[in-house]
């Protein structure tokens, strides 16, 4: 028996055979506490790490393996030879397998009533200690942190009586994978728990991959989805698949931006959101779900074929059999009745998203990140509505009618990219105007798409007027009232056109640009 493995994990997930494979390779195994425990019920022979360094585990199992009978037999190069000549002088066998995953920081930091004395207490320090130590001496020692990476070391030794070094090599890079995100969870914990400034000199972030994709925005581009460390139930990558094929990464780009807008409605009424390149395209509230979405629906029937709907309520038969009238992407519901799905999943393509909690509001604490070519923009999530006080500045104010019309507007030009505009009438979307480069164009586009519908509707517009031009072809178009931040140095041309035109004008105090 010439060859040591030390095995310590938290995770015991396929350990046991691991652990009983290597000694049938002829591997003394070295383990300490609850995974010495395991094996050992399980009938392998384990030698007890206290016994190789001749020294107690102590204060509470925070001291076990820092010793230098352990690290030296790990971080000795088999190819220099004196080192080899101190391990023989000093009694160290040479450890050749190193399996170790790390005290459930996450796990533990995800509880909903952790301490922070929890958290430290699962702050682990031998394991990352060792891990390094053998990805080091990647060269001589095969290092796993990920259960799933048994077999391949089995059998490599079964095969070839060795690791090979493209193996090796691979998996000390997994290791520095593993203790970079580690220590960035550890990182962003403490500074949370120290009440620090949200943007800090230097930034790491730690994300999951949930999966790869067949492509990016385009086929020719590699792309894969991560899920951000968090309890968070009410976002995309929380959702079950009922049906359909993989969601593609404009799928989730898009179904995210469908999700933010519904948040905005909540679970007050019952609302549907129609999406088409992560812009609203319909909106319709109403008595129940079924009627909900008829109002999206007929709000844009062009555009949202092909787009993603999300809604509050349950997904009934008659909704059902409405969306399977058209071809759509996704569909996004807390849940969906059984004789729906037995409509639904008729459509081979559609995918059904089942998202309990799809219209909770967004923690304010959720971070908004927008990659560019050598940097990185970040800003806090935009989960606010309204400034301090709506403003009327009109001679007219609005009606209530209009007010609850205009309220509605303001909560989907809120998610329509810049420069938007939303035109809405009776509880739903008349037109919508979105990404333009310039105010006038984005109204114009939006009273193209809503027609007839346009007159007696109500404005919202992401930011503020520059000019009059705005309010002239709203009038000209039979709106009656708008909404807008305000704070330009101009508005009070704006302010004199709505009072020359009879409509109400309401200030925000607050936009939202969205690019």
């Amino acid at each position: 028996m010439n060859r040591r493995a030390i095995i310590s994990v938290s995770d015991k997930t396929g350990v046991v055979d691991f652990a009983k494979s290597l000694t049938e390779l002829g591997f003394e195994v070295l383990s300490t506490g609850g995974t010495s425990k395991v094996l050992t019920e399980a009938g392998i022979k384990v030698t007890n790490v206290s016994d190789v360094t001749g020294f107690p585990e102590c204060l509470d199992g925070r001291v076990k393996t820092l010793h230098p009978m352990i690290h030296a037999g790990i971080l000795a190069m088999r190819s220099n030879p004196e080192h080899m000549q101190q391990l023989e002088k000093l009694g160290v066998t040479p450890i050749d397998v190193v399996a170790i995953n790390l005290y459930p920081f996450k796990q533990t930091i995800l509880k909903p009533d952790v301490t922070l004395e929890d958290a430290i207490e699962n702050i682990d320090i031998g394991g990352p200690t060792m891990i390094r130590a053998a990805a080091k001496n990647w060269q001589d020692v095969a290092v796993i942190v990920d259960p799933n990476d048994y077999a391949k070391v089995i059998e490599e030794y079964k095969q070839n009586n060795e690791v090979s070094r493209e193996t090796k090599f691979a998996l000390a890079g997994k290791v520095f994978d593993h203790t970079a995100a580690y220590d960035a969870l550890i990182c962003n914990y403490l500074r949370k728990q120290r009440g620090e400034e949200q943007f800090p000199e230097t930034a790491t972030f730690t994300y999951e991959k949930v999966q790869d994709m067949r492509y990016g925005e385009n086929p020719h581009q590699p792309a894969a989805f991560y899920r951000e460390v968090g309890n968070h139930n009410n976002t995309i990558d929380a959702a079950e698949q009922l049906h359909g094929k993989e969601l593609s990464y404009n799928n989730i780009n898009d179904a995210n931006g469908a999700l933010d807008l519904l948040k905005e409605f909540g679970w007050e009424v019952p609302t549907a959101i129609g999406v088409k390149h992560a812009n609203p395209c319909g909106v319709g509230i109403g008595k129940d779900i079924h009627e909900a979405y008829l109002k999206a629906y007929e709000s844009d029937p062009v555009s949202i074929f092909g787009g993603i709907v999300a809604l509050n309520r349950p997904v009934d038969l008659a909704t059902a059999q409405e969306l399977a009238k058209i071809f759509l992407e996704i569909i996004i519901a807390p849940d969906f009745d059984k004789d729906a799905l037995e409509v639904l999943t008729k459509k081979k393509n559609i995918r059904l998203l089942k998202l309990p909690k799809c219209a909770d509001a967004n923690s304010s604490e959720l971070l908004d990140m927008k990659k560019v070519a050598g940097g990185l923009l970040v800003q806090r999530l935009d989960t606010k509505l309204l400034g301090d006080e709506l403003k009327v500045v009109t001679d007219r104010a609005p009606t209530d009618a209009e007010m609850e019309q205009l309220l509605f507007a303001w909560k989907i030009v809120k998610h329509t990219k810049s420069n938007g505009i939303a035109l809405a009438k009776d509880g739903h979307s008349v037109g919508i105007g979105p990404g333009q480069t310039n105010r006038i164009t984005a109204l114009e586009l939006a009273i193209k798409y809503g027609g007839e519908n346009v007159k007696g509707s109500v404005m919202a517009s992401d930011a503020f007027f520059p000019f009059s031009d705005c309010v002239e072809a709203a009038a000209k178009a039979g709106i009656t009232a708008i909404i807008q931040p305000g704070g330009s140095i101009r508005d009070e041309d704006s302010i004199k056109a709505c009072n020359e035109a009879g409509i109400a004008m309401v200030f925000t105090g607050m936009r939202h640009f969205k690019h």
